[in-house]
């Protein structure tokens, strides 16, 4: 399908381009391919055998019938009204063909003239590309240019306005999925080449505007999670720093507890060793009065604190009641 439509296509431009040319002058009425076939069209329905016909290439008889005699040519070359057929013309078949139809006294009685251009058949062309800076060129090549016209397809759409052999698309309307191919064409024949898909890399400046906001999120995300992963690692060196400091104030509390039990055992043997104070003279007959009245067991507290100390002897005091009792 791809090939018949562009082959319409050039055939469309075929038809245009000999409008144009008959416009400006007749160069050629019919054209011809090499190799092929072609007929001279005289039609002419009154001519009889009585007729002598004449068919003239660029001036000189190729055909001539004078009743029942041909000379030169052959009866089968001419059709019942009188058109010429050529097989297998060459690019020498071209030029100014003339059929005269004429009495048998010689007087004129019918002409007719064509211009007959034979040409080679267009060859397959082929797309090649070039990448620049801000465009990209993209050349129809082809073995022959002389005669030839070039027009060019965009994803199957023709362009109307391009018809040169190069054709120049700027990279910032480039787009991954496109394809390009060319056609050639001459008043005989049209070729269309294979579709190409240009990969050239667009610069920075070009970049479409979803790559750039895709770009740009992408970039405000991986910041968010930088700043994320900051605050998280903040927090947790600070309660680190926390639990380390509360671990050392524990320990330092358990220390401090520890180290009071010999603080204390110090004090307390200090105060054991250290010489009580001598008791007085009046105490020491209180506490003799208490034993002389009290059960005949002695007070444990008593027995240590007189066994640990010598008391002297004190003078008994004299009194009315008194008990003698002998220490």
């Amino acid at each position: 399908m791809q090939t018949m439509a562009c082959f319409i296509v050039a055939l469309g431009q075929i038809v245009l381009f000999g409008f144009i040319a008959g416009a400006k002058g007749k160069a050629c009425d019919i054209y011809a391919s090499v190799g092929e076939s072609v007929t001279l069209s005289f039609d002419y329905e009154g001519l009889t055998k009585s007729h002598f016909l004449r068919w003239t290439h660029n001036s000189t008889i190729v055909f001539f019938r004078a009743q029942n005699s041909v000379k030169p040519g052959k009866p089968e070359d001419i059709t019942p009204t009188g058109s010429l057929l050529l097989k297998s013309v060459k690019l020498q078949s071209s030029g100014t063909y003339q059929a005269n139809a004429m009495y048998s006294n010689g007087t004129m009685d019918k002409t007719w003239t064509a211009q007959l251009c034979v040409m080679e058949n267009v060859p397959k062309p082929r797309v090649n590309y070039s990448c620049g800076t801000n465009v990209i060129k993209l050349n129809c090549e082809v073995s022959m240019s002389d005669g030839v016209f070039f027009s060019w397809t965009r994803d199957k759409k023709l362009l109307p306005s391009e018809t040169r052999q190069t054709l120049s698309i700027s990279l910032s309307d480039l787009k991954e999925d496109i394809d390009f191919s060319c056609s050639v064409a001459n008043k005989v024949s049209a070729k269309s080449s294979d579709t190409v898909r240009p990969t050239c890399t667009a610069p920075m400046v070009y970049f479409k505007t979803k790559t750039v906001l895709g770009v740009l999120a992408g970039g405000a995300g991986l910041i968010f999670l930088l700043l994320v992963i900051i605050v998280v690692l903040c927090r947790s060196l600070r309660r680190a720093k926390s639990s380390m400091q509360l671990s050392d104030r524990v320990e330092f509390k358990k220390r401090e507890a520890e180290s009071i039990p010999e603080y204390e055992n110090i004090h307390n043997v200090e105060t054991y060793s250290s010489p009580s104070p001598q008791p007085s003279p009046r105490a020491c007959y209180q506490n003799i009065s208490k034993l002389d009245v009290g059960t005949d067991s002695k007070s444990p507290q008593l027995s240590t604190a007189t066994e640990g100390q010598q008391v002297s002897p004190v003078p008994k005091p004299r009194t009315k009641h008194a008990k003698t009792q002998n220490i």
